[in-house]
């Protein structure tokens, strides 16, 4: 494997600056080692996050940046020390693809929480070079960040779930929310939504679909299999469904009122933040105590939840909702990420876009 040590180029898309356009752009990876993947990306999916990382929502961005954090592609080489992958097989790659090993989150399997993770795009490796992410045509990658895509499970399908299906699994199994029986809340039915509302009923529970208009509610019911849906600005309604839920899960990416969806919440309920929000929330401090109720927050999954989460939708036959494009299309897709337009997760068919002939 002498050829891992040297660098190769691949192109991929790439934002320049921060009015996130995304157009071709070469560049080296990084050097690869023992333990490193080299890797032929078949498709990426399209998340949220992308939008505030190329549009620097966050005060954080460098550029050029190359996003997609839910990648699937196949080995095409692999390091000395490889003992988990060979040749040819189908893999993932998630958000992180490092952390320093050391810590307590690292040693208790919990790497996401890592204060020194590496993100898989718009971070820098320990040896200076800049990661980049699934919107291109190759990736080098550690064993440790990489998890098998179980037989039968197609790409494109399995793409979602590395970010949007793990996100939701991992709350619900660590808050012990797995079990059948459960009444739970999905509030903002787009990519994490509608994969929570799949998992959770999946998992057994009776799921309600909170959303801020009726436009969903036929998706909600008879396509992705909600028992109930309702609108937040329903008063009524809303009454009528006070103190009833377990969890909500709550996926909204944009500032809005937390008391609302508090009430829902039964005593001891759970509202868990998954929406990655640049403004301040807030709520009275009363509707949280008076039920004993938690807010909390939720953070991707780790590599071990990831391999879970995966044999759990292939044993349940859980799949993603997507819509397939090519790479030319992506600076639309995002825009339409961006209004909503979309059922319910663009999936980037990279291997198909042909970038590394270009």
């Amino acid at each position: 494997m002498g050829s891992l040590e040297e660098e190769r180029t691949t192109t991929g898309w790439a934002a320049r600056d921060p009015t996130g356009v995304l157009s071709p752009y070469t560049y080296t990876l990084r050097n690869t080692g023992p333990e490193d993947i080299f890797i032929k990306v078949i498709c990426c999916g399209i998340c949220h996050t992308d939008i505030h990382q190329i549009k620097n929502d966050l005060g954080m961005s460098n550029y050029p940046m190359v996003p997609g954090h839910e990648v699937v592609g196949e080995v095409v080489e692999v390091g000395s020390d490889v003992t988990k992958f060979k040749v040819g097989d189908t893999i993932g790659v998630g958000t992180i693809v490092g952390c320093c090993r050391n810590c307590h989150p690292c040693k208790s399997d919990i790497e996401q929480y890592c204060n020194k993770k590496i993100w898989s795009y718009n971070d820098v490796y320990p040896d200076g070079k800049p990661t980049q992410g699934g919107f291109a045509g190759h990736m080098v990658v550690d064993q440790k960040f990489v998890v098998k895509i179980p037989d039968g499970m197609a790409p494109e399908q399995a793409a979602p779930l590395l970010c949007a299906g793990v996100t939701v699994y991992s709350p619900l199994t660590h808050f012990g929310l797995n079990h059948s029986g459960l009444k739970g809340g999905i509030l903002g039915l787009g990519g994490v939504g509608h994969m929570g509302v799949k998992v959770a009923k999946a998992m057994g529970h009776h799921v309600t679909v909170i959303s801020s208009s009726d436009k969903k509610r036929e998706e909600a019911m008879e396509h992705l299999g909600a028992d109930d849906y309702l609108v937040s600005s329903d008063s009524t309604r809303m009454q009528e469904v006070a103190d009833s839920l377990d969890y909500i899960i709550d996926t909204v990416p944009v500032f809005h009122p937390l008391e609302p969806y508090l009430s829902l919440l039964k005593l001891e309920g759970k509202l868990i933040l998954m929406g990655v929000i640049n403004t301040p929330l807030q709520f009275l401090t009363p509707v949280v105590m008076l039920g004993r109720k938690t807010i909390t927050g939720s953070f991707i999954g780790s590599m071990k939840e990831t391999d879970e989460m995966l044999e759990f939708c292939k044993e349940k036959g859980v799949k993603s909702v997507i819509e397939t494009v090519k790479m030319d299309y992506i600076n639309t897709a995002f825009e339409r990420l961006e209004k909503n337009d979309v059922r319910y997760r663009f999936v980037v068919d990279v291997a198909g876009s042909k970038l590394d002939e270009q």
